[in-house]
């Protein structure tokens, strides 16, 4: 089960994600990032600091969503992962195609 929280902070849409995201609970993730999208956010950064787990669903939302940012001008950057999440983030590839940053500050300015 996922919780998500979001929040706006200097200009971008911040969303937290505490919990585990599984094929029924990315439909959540992707109407957040959707969300995000549709307020007319540039700037999107996404909390992973409470995120246990994530599976094959979730990483394929943040897929889907690489090659629309990059038309749109959309930047986003994941952060504060745990070990765990991102190995898994790492085995795949993702961090390859995904921005992904330490903590909140290094998110910040990989962003700015």
């Amino acid at each position: 089960m996922i919780h998500i929280r979001r929040i706006q902070e200097d200009g971008a849409d911040v969303i937290a994600l505490i919990g585990e995201i599984d094929a029924s609970s990315s439909i959540e993730l992707d109407l957040a990032i959707a969300k995000s999208v549709g307020e007319g956010f540039k700037k999107i950064l996404v909390d992973c600091g409470a995120l246990e787990y994530i599976s094959s669903a979730g990483l394929g939302v943040f897929m889907s969503y690489i090659e629309e940012f990059k038309d749109r001008g959309i930047r986003m950057v994941l952060f504060g992962m745990s070990d765990k999440v991102w190995n898994t983030f790492s085995i795949l590839g993702l961090d390859e195609l995904l921005q992904i940053g330490k903590d909140k500050v290094e998110a910040k300015q990989m962003i700015a």
